[in-house]
């Protein structure tokens, strides 16, 4: 099981990373359309999609020691658009995955919306055999969580992706992938992570 989950976690960052459909939205308007004088105080000033050295900090510090165990794995990728911490335990085999998104232009509710679509979904489960909606959710301050399990190589898993605002360009989504059997390791790691949305249910 532990090679099965090991390929699973390398389909997924395959499948994740950079994944068509997953950039962040840019409001930008193109280089000929000059909008009227009332609209151009309206337009935000877009910063570069490129991450700086706070957001890897931001990236790499933000579950804090939670994952700073021997059990745990971690590496990390720079891209245009975002920076991805993955964490891989062979023991509970399990993953921890963790995307600082940059939205250049700022966002707003319907843009987050937007990105975490159906359409992203099937972008990041593609290589699956197969994957399911459970249920989705999300608080007053706007941190959202949806629930999945999916199948791979015959083994199921539980699958918990929280989105939280961070900044006004900046999005955490933060995924945890267990064994459907390891439910309770599953919810003490949720709880740690956020304890204010550990489920839908």
């Amino acid at each position: 099981m532990k090679n099965s989950l090991f390929a699973f976690a390398i389909i997924f960052l395959l499948s994740a990373c950079g994944a068509p459909g997953t950039t962040a939205p840019t409001s930008a308007p193109p280089p000929d359309a000059t909008p009227p004088p009332s609209e151009l105080m309206a337009t935000p000033l877009c910063i570069s999609s490129q991450p700086t050295e706070a957001d890897i900090d931001r990236a790499l510090t933000y579950t804090e020691d939670l994952f700073n165990v021997t059990e745990w794995e971690r590496s990390y990728t720079v891209a245009d658009g975002r920076v991805s911490v993955t964490w891989f335990n062979s023991v509970d085999s399990a993953v921890a995955y963790l995307e600082a998104l940059i939205f250049p232009c700022t966002y707003e509710e319907i843009d987050l919306n937007d990105f975490f679509n159906t359409e992203n979904w099937q972008v990041i489960f593609a290589n699956y055999e197969s994957y399911k909606p459970v249920a989705e959710c999300k608080t007053n301050d706007g941190l959202r969580l949806y629930q999945f399990t999916a199948v791979e190589q015959g083994f199921e898993y539980n699958i918990n992706y929280w989105a939280e605002n961070d900044t006004d360009t900046r999005v955490i989504g933060m995924m945890i992938v267990f064994p459907i059997e390891s439910k309770a390791l599953m919810d003490e790691y949720s709880k740690s992570l956020f304890p204010d949305l550990t489920s839908c249910k």
